[in-house]
């Protein structure tokens, strides 16, 4: 299928005069990432037999009136580390042709899609992670009338890339999904207050039953619906799916039903937001190939509670991942901005973020329930029905402050509490790790082309099981010229490790150029060995040491 497609798509552009083919638009980007990594015995970083890594690639999108196409090349010779080993070669990675105009939207090939807030189906790539799970297949899109949104998709998923081709995993995944914007639907609404919008998703996975000595479902469905309320500045979501019988290795095979539940409410006025969220999932785990495990080819997508951070001792160190078996989760959040020219704001303002999120074990009731008989269903499952047992707790705030038009200043404290013996981060600890950390950020304006920012971070963790590697402190020092050039020198420090002899520096160094669209960055240094995470989806980054360059363009 992958040749006939490219042969389509070059078929296709060839047909078209020199004239017309200048009508039509190309865009695209190009990323490119090399390694050159040395043993270092401290750290436990090993050099690869080849001494250089890279990770390459270059998308290419066409479009000409209401035909569209394009392709993705990428390159793994071999890959950098941390990345998935099922990642190997040289080849087109994504292509695709299609029609599109204002009713009707098609596409053949590959393709990326999510319904809802992903709780059915989200096909996404994040390269940072080295996350693939697009579709290949065919998507239909058709807009009846304004407000009315209906989706159709049937395809095999990306499982891997090895020689240079897709690999698609087991099963086929075939998804329906509508949603009515009821404001654009009704003309007589457009000038009320209330804004409301519905939708609803079906899901199937098929996939052979391959087990001699269970009988498994060949057919799996995924369904339920949402809704979005809005009422000036107020706004309310909600979003409810149910799972069927779904064995597989994530489960240990048994045969118990899936739901998850996601419900937002947030508020907002000038210099005010609040928002307050609760999720709860059990036995959700959504594979097209049962027999699949950590990243692999999940159809769905179950968004993490939790606030996104940026700063280093706060993101890699003790990262939360979701559990797709069973967990629920609250959030809050307050955003609060004091006007410029009272006294609290000052003359340039000053804002205040609280962030609270908390994450559970559900209950699992077993009472009159056999595990033996011939259902295979374990244990019954209720929506937001939490145990003690805690999975992830994370209790932040920061203040961010403007004195001048040269200087500001940002203040964050962080309470992480990780059981360790559900997110496996640590061999060190067991038991909840608590840690606290402060952050200082510093930012100031020399002149209008050079910049400078410092950040003072220091992690403190709690005496017993859960002192994991004890106590660190993180210096990141940045230098800008604008608009060409910056350097960064980063330190971490774990100076507080209850064995002196692992008490190791982790100091790295990098210095960019950017011109236009293109931006150049080499980086030498150590890297420690730990979890990389985006949404809660993560991957473990092995320790390193040595010269990174990367290459990024878009066009």
């Amino acid at each position: 299928m992958q040749k006939n497609l490219i042969f389509c798509l070059f078929s296709f552009v060839s047909t078209y005069q020199f004239a017309q083919l200048k009508e039509g638009t190309f865009t695209g980007n190009i990323e490119s990432t090399f390694q050159y990594l040395n043993k270092d015995s401290v750290i436990g970083a090993n050099q690869p037999d080849s001494k250089g890594l890279l990770n390459t690639y270059m998308n290419l999108f066409y479009t000409n009136g209401h035909i569209k196409a394009g392709l993705r090349v990428e390159s793994y010779l071999p890959r950098i580390q941390g990345y998935p080993n099922r990642f190997d070669g040289t080849g087109i990675g994504m292509r695709y042709i299609g029609y599109e105009n204002d009713f009707v939207d098609v596409t053949l090939g590959s393709f990326y899609e999510q319904f809802g807030s992903g709780l059915a189906l989200r096909a996404y790539e994040d390269r940072a992670l080295g996350y693939d799970n697009m579709l290949d297949g065919v998507r239909l899109k058709v807009k009846p009338a304004k407000g009315v949104v209906l989706k159709g998709v049937y395809g095999y998923q990306r499982l891997s890339f090895q020689g240079g081709r897709i690999i698609h995993g087991e099963g086929i995944v075939r998804g329906i999904d509508g949603e009515i914007h009821i404001k654009e639907l009704f003309k007589s609404l457009a000038d009320k207050n209330l804004d409301i919008t519905i939708g609803g998703s079906f899901v199937s996975k098929y996939q052979k039953d391959d087990n001699d000595l269970l009988i498994l479902p060949q057919n799996t469905a995924t369904y339920g619906g949402r809704a979005k309320l809005a009422y000036k500045g107020f706004t309310l979501e909600g979003e409810y799916m149910l799972k069927g019988q779904d064995p597989s290795l994530d489960n240990q095979f048994i045969y118990n039903r899936g739901q998850a539940a996601l419900i937002n409410l947030g508020y907002t006025r000038k210099g005010l937001g609040i928002l307050l969220s609760a999720k709860s999932v059990d036995n959700m785990s959504y594979r097209s190939d049962r027999n699949k495990d950590l990243q692999d080819v999940f159809i769905n997508y179950l968004p993490a509670l939790n606030k996104t951070h940026s700063y280093n001792l706060v993101a890699s160190l003790y990262p939360y991942a979701t559990q797709p078996t069973g967990e629920v989760a609250f959030q809050g959040e307050v955003l609060y901005t004091f006007k410029k020219g009272s006294k609290l704001g000052g003359k340039y303002g000053m804002s205040i973020n609280v962030n609270y999120s908390s994450t559970f074990a559900p209950i699992h009731h077993t009472a009159g329930i056999n595990p033996l008989d011939s259902t295979g269903v374990t244990y019954e499952g209720r929506l937001f029905d939490k145990s003690n047992n805690l999975y992830w707790q994370d209790i932040n705030a920061n203040i961010t402050r403007k004195f001048n038009k040269k200087f500001s200043m940002i203040v964050s404290y962080f309470n992480i509490s990780l059981n360790n013996d559900v997110a496996k981060i640590s061999n060190d600890a067991k038991g909840i790790i608590n840690a606290n950390i402060g952050v200082i950020e510093l930012g100031y304006k020399f002149n209008p082309k050079n910049s400078m920012r410092v950040e003072l971070q220091g992690l403190v963790t709690a005496k017993g099981p859960g002192r994991d590697k004890g106590d660190w402190a993180t210096l990141v020092v940045e230098y800008n010229i604008s608009p060409n050039w910056f350097f960064s020198v980063m330190e971490q420090y774990n100076y507080g490790n209850p064995v002196k002899a692992n008490r190791t520096h982790y100091p790295i160094a990098s210095v960019g150029y950017i011109r236009e669209a293109a931006r150049f960055t080499v980086s030498y240094g150590r890297q420690r060995a730990g979890l990389f995470c985006v949404g809660g989806v993560c991957r473990f980054v092995p320790a390193s040491n040595g010269l990174t360059f990367s290459y990024t363009q878009s066009f």
